[in-house]
């Protein structure tokens, strides 16, 4: 059966809220470790292996015409194994041959044919299917099978649902939106920090910023209510998020007083006589540019 990863922890089709718990304490052991992250950081050899073979699995799925959600799964299995080994240098077919397998395990998991013998043509690779298979469980091992991944995806019916719309085309809308948000930033080194469930919600943020500027303040208290979601690590995912979308933070201010995080803690004040916040008056006066068109945001101080 296709693996959906809207869906990780069950086989069938409908989202069921008693995983939601399990989905936030086990999200941890799908993300690659600290120490890669800092190799990333640090090592010029890991973060060009990991360019290579983000690029080869993205050209694979350009080639072959999969779904994006094939190649992310696959770029999830090798940035978690990478993340456990060490890279040998001077050996280019390490890295065709873990893109290969960790390929061809995504295919098994989507349930998709996986044409390895064209693929390999195209990249000059000459691995017969038993050097595949014996990849394939160096990966499954150091994964330790945990093949159903939680990803972002996993966390976006969660909080779509708690934002209570009621027209299903705005909120495939802006489940669309933070897809391609999702999508785009699991390229990005910098967000292999952030929790699935914190890139998720910044995603979802982002996105009803940008569709539904006057209920942003509504969906953001809906998330922020979450006692799984650290308010901290939130908007430091977030501006990431805006940086990568816009080279600009839409909660920043000019103030010199008023961070964006207290900008965030206002907007959760239960208080009817609040006078107008300075997120509010960006959401007025934003104007909002679809597609490629880079998003400017006016700031001013609350008054």
């Amino acid at each position: 059966m296709d693996f959906d990863l809207e869906n990780p922890l069950t086989i069938f089709n409908e989202h069921q809220s008693e995983s939601i718990p399990n989905l936030f304490a086990s999200e941890s052991d799908h993300m690659p470790s600290k120490k890669f992250l800092k190799s990333l950081k640090t090592s010029d050899s890991y973060f060009s292996f990991r360019q290579e073979a983000v690029s080869l699995i993205l050209r694979a799925q350009y080639s072959c015409k999969f779904e994006p959600f094939f190649a992310y799964l696959a770029i999830n299995y090798m940035d978690r194994f990478i993340s456990s080994q060490e890279i040998p240098q001077g050996k280019p077919w390490i890295m065709r041959l873990l893109v290969v397998s960790c390929l061809s395990l995504a295919a098994k998991m989507k349930d998709t044919h996986f044409p390895v013998t064209n693929l390999q043509r195209e990249e000059n690779s000459i691995f017969d299917m038993q050097t595949i298979n014996r990849m394939e469980l160096l990966i499954l091992d150091a994964l330790n099978w945990r093949m159903r991944s939680i990803t972002p995806f996993s966390f976006l019916h969660f909080f779509i649902s708690s934002f209570e719309l009621q027209d299903p085309p705005l909120t495939q809308a802006l489940k669309d939106r933070a897809t391609e948000v999702i999508f785009r930033a699991h390229n990005e080194i910098k967000f292999l920090e952030f929790k699935p469930s914190i890139i998720a919600a910044s995603a979802l943020l982002l996105a009803s910023h940008e569709l539904f500027p006057m209920q942003f303040h509504s969906f953001q208290c809906s998330i922020l209510s979450c006692e799984s979601v650290n308010k901290e690590n939130l908007l430091k995912c977030l501006n990431a998020v805006q940086e990568m979308e816009w080279c600009e933070s839409m909660l920043d201010t000019d103030s010199s007083t008023r961070t964006p995080l207290s900008v965030l803690d206002r907007h959760c004040s239960n208080s009817e006589s609040e006078t107008t916040t300075a997120t509010e008056l960006l959401i007025e006066k934003k104007e909002i540019k679809r597609h490629k068109t880079i998003g400017r945001y006016s700031s001013s101080s609350s008054k």
